[in-house]
């Protein structure tokens, strides 16, 4: 039966309504959970939270996929109350955002130990719960290269999402041909990969856009809203126009279903600060209607935002 796993059990790709492709709970750097600067009781943590997935929800969203991976803040247990509490679908993450945020017991890892690791998420469990992983993360190392480590995570997820039917998302689009050697040599069709951050200010000029739509892979533009015209930008951000414009180029050249879209938001950020101003709520309050102003229509918006993340997020026959 085709599904989707979530938190909270597995669910009909036709329930995942809107779905937010990219987005974080609470994303922090390995420790940064202990530290008395930061760290955040539960209370803290919903108090910031609910009311962002509430108004996703009340905005028309549907489903919320963490990549907040191994070692970088999941907590099952609490996503599986925030969708109790709030009604949005949580899709739950295994893999690395990159190899330098894997633990040493994980860096020192071999291929098959990885791919089993994110196998036994996908298929019996995360964190000793009967909730399995949705999708697989995995990222490049900083730096914008590819490191030995990275290769094996990238190797080990390919060998999990064929075998197991789950897809793959990148943090990051760059130095992509190594990605693309080892997806073909494993043979993962590429549209299980979403090649994500593509439309990151810091990555520009350092993605193979075309290589990756070639081969059939997915772009991820999903770090909607973190614009140089906040107040506080962050270092990755991109101007707003420049960002919409380089999405709307790929549209209007037909690749819509290969694209989709996200904010890469965090609700609740572990060990930093965050951005003040941006919540996954910009996919609302800015995105869809600067994509309606210039001409995009209520059909191609269904399928960025329901039909693509639906087909990429589905296993199963």
């Amino acid at each position: 039966m085709p599904r989707v796993n979530t938190v909270l059990g597995a669910i009909a790709p036709e329930e995942l309504g809107f779905v937010a492709v990219h987005e974080h709970i609470g994303y922090g750097m390995p420790g940064s959970e202990l530290d008395t600067q930061w760290w955040k009781s539960p209370e803290q943590r919903y108090e910031e939270t609910v009311p962002k997935l509430r108004l996703f929800h009340e905005n028309g969203g549907g489903t919320f996929v963490d990549a907040t991976g191994i070692c970088n803040g999941r907590d099952i247990p609490y996503y599986q109350s925030l969708s109790e509490k709030t009604g949005v679908h949580i899709v739950a993450c295994t893999g690395f955002v990159g190899g330098d945020t894997a633990l040493k017991f994980f860096a020192e890892a071999s291929v098959d130990h990885l791919r089993r690791q994110f196998v036994h998420e996908i298929t019996v469990g995360i964190q000793g719960s009967a909730a399995k992983a949705g999708i697989i993360k995995v990222g490049v190392s900083r730096g914008f290269r590819m490191k030995e480590l990275d290769l094996r995570i990238y190797r080990a997820a390919a060998q999990a999402s064929l075998e197991t039917g789950v897809p793959i998302f990148t943090h990051l689009a760059v130095d992509v041909e190594p990605a693309l050697t080892i997806f073909a040599e494993e043979g993962l069709p590429l549209d299980r990969v979403l090649f994500g951050h593509a439309d990151d200010g810091v990555s520009q000029g350092k993605v193979n856009q075309q290589a990756i739509l070639a081969a059939g892979g997915r772009l991820g533009f999903d770090t909607f809203g973190y614009d140089l015209e906040l107040p506080d930008p962050p270092f990755w951000g991109r101007h707003r126009d420049e960002r919409l414009e380089h999405f709307l180029s790929l549209v209007r050249a037909g690749h819509v279903d290969q694209l989709l879209a996200s904010a890469d938001a965090n609700c609740s950020p572990l060990g930093w600060p965050g951005v003040k101003g941006h919540t996954v709520n910009y996919l609302f309050e800015q995105l869809i209607p600067a994509l309606r102003d210039a001409g995009v229509d209520d059909a191609t918006i269904h399928r960025i935002f329901v039909t693509n993340p639906a087909g990429f997020l589905t296993i199963g026959d």
